[in-house]
């Protein structure tokens, strides 16, 4: 994994939750994980990565998630078995 990608999940999952990553850059990292994305209606994208499946909206007034797109993103991640210390530990 590269190390953009791995900064980007850091401050997934760090606590507070950021309110400064923009969509382009979680669709890169999905896409880099393996995920499938595919719209569905409106901003709303069908996610399925490691047999999990999750929907998430792209932002509406901006390209820059809200914190609380970020929290379903990181509970998607769970879901699927994504975490920054499993990328540490030379899974990839």
């Amino acid at each position: 994994m590269s190390h953009k990608h791995l900064s980007l999940l850091h401050t997934i999952f760090q606590d507070p939750l950021s309110s400064n990553i923009h969509w382009r850059e979680v669709e890169s990292l999905l896409r880099h994980l393996g995920a499938s994305i595919e719209p569905t209606h409106g901003a709303r994208f069908r996610i399925v990565l490691n047999q999990a499946e999750g929907f998430l909206h792209h932002p509406h007034n901006s390209n820059v998630c809200d914190k609380q797109s970020i929290k379903l993103l990181r509970e998607f991640l769970v879901h699927a078995g994504v975490s920054p210390s499993s990328y540490e530990e030379g899974k990839d």
